[in-house]
Order: C-alpha cells, then sequence, then structure tokens
C-alpha cells in the first residue's frame, strides 16, 4: 500500500490494514483529548474506537487528501447513527507522517463534534 492509501484506511476507521505498517515507535496525538504512544498502544486504541464504530452505523466522508513526501493530510466528515437517528456528527483531520520504508511514524488528529 502507497502512504495515500494508507492514511486514507486510517481515517475511515480500516485500522486492521494498517496494522502492519506502524512504526514501533509510532505517536498518536488526538489534540485536546490523549496521546498514544507506542504500537501496541495505537493498535489497543484502534481496536476500541473499532468496537464503538461497529456498535453504530457509520458514515465517513472524506474531503480533501493532500500528499507532501511522507506526509498526508486528510480531512472530512463522520455522520454516526443508532437505529437510523444521528447520534453524533465530527469534522476531523488527520495528519500523517511516514518514514522512508513507508511506515506511520507520527498521526495527528483534529476533531471537532457538532454540539
Amino acid at each position: 500500500m502507497n502512504i495515500k492509501s494508507l492514511a486514507q484506511a486510517f481515517s475511515n476507521g480500516e485500522f486492521q490494514s494498517i496494522f502492519p505498517y506502524l512504526d514501533n515507535d509510532i505517536v498518536w496525538q488526538v489534540v485536546g483529548e490523549s496521546e498514544f504512544l507506542g504500537k501496541e498502544a495505537v493498535m489497543q486504541q484502534c481496536l476500541q474506537v473499532k468496537a464503538y464504530f461497529n456498535s453504530l452505523t457509520t458514515h465517513f466522508e472524506t474531503i480533501n487528501c493532500l500528499v507532501d513526501g511522507n506526509k498526508v493530510a486528510i480531512n472530512g466528515t463522520a455522520a454516526f447513527h443508532i437505529n437510523q437517528k444521528p447520534k453524533t456528527f465530527v469534522w476531523a483531520c488527520d495528519l500523517y507522517e511516514f518514514n522512508e520504508e513507508n511506515q506511520l511514524q507520527r498521526i495527528t488528529s483534529y476533531c471537532i463534534t457538532k454540539k
């Protein structure tokens, strides 16, 4: 997979497909909320998030995907529904940094939830 495909998979909640491409020392910062250090911590958080996604209906929309060298930026939206009723709507931007082996080294996520 190329870095654009890896970033898109992560932003769309397809976490397990990117696990082989995580650097051992990866850092995932969800700005203003939390930070996950190392491959195991990031994978555990991904599994928890995926379990939440599986508990409701999700719709992800990518608005932009920009690639510059070893960096990818994706912004978009996520709509979550339970029993066809809106639960949450989020605007998000994820910044991805890869090393020379195309392993994911850093993710910085900005999420704004509609009130």
